[in-house]
């Protein structure tokens, strides 16, 4: 039994969703508050490079893709950044 791309995508966006939420409910005392947010950060960036190569068929387009992928890239570090502020300053 084969699965088309959509069907294969939207099980891999179920499954770093599953992974985002028992990240943030069950590893946030072990792992502390910044590490959990950024491994939600990373699961939300996966899930939004899924969305756009597939759902939104990108991956026809590699130029654009990559593109895209180098600005949410850099969207999501600056946001970790805005995230890590309050736990680095004194």
């Amino acid at each position: 039994m084969t699965f088309d791309t959509i069907t294969r995508a939207w099980f891999g966006l179920l499954f770093l969703s599953a992974a985002s939420v028992l990240i943030a409910a069950g590893f946030t005392e072990t792992l502390g508050a910044g590490a959990t947010g950024g491994l939600v950060l990373v699961f939300a960036w996966m899930k939004a490079r899924v969305i756009l190569s597939r759902y939104l068929g990108l991956w026809q387009a590699p130029v654009w893709l990559s593109g895209f992928n180098w600005a949410l890239g850099l969207f999501c570090l600056l946001l970790l950044g805005l995230f890590l502020i309050p736990e680095i300053s004194p």
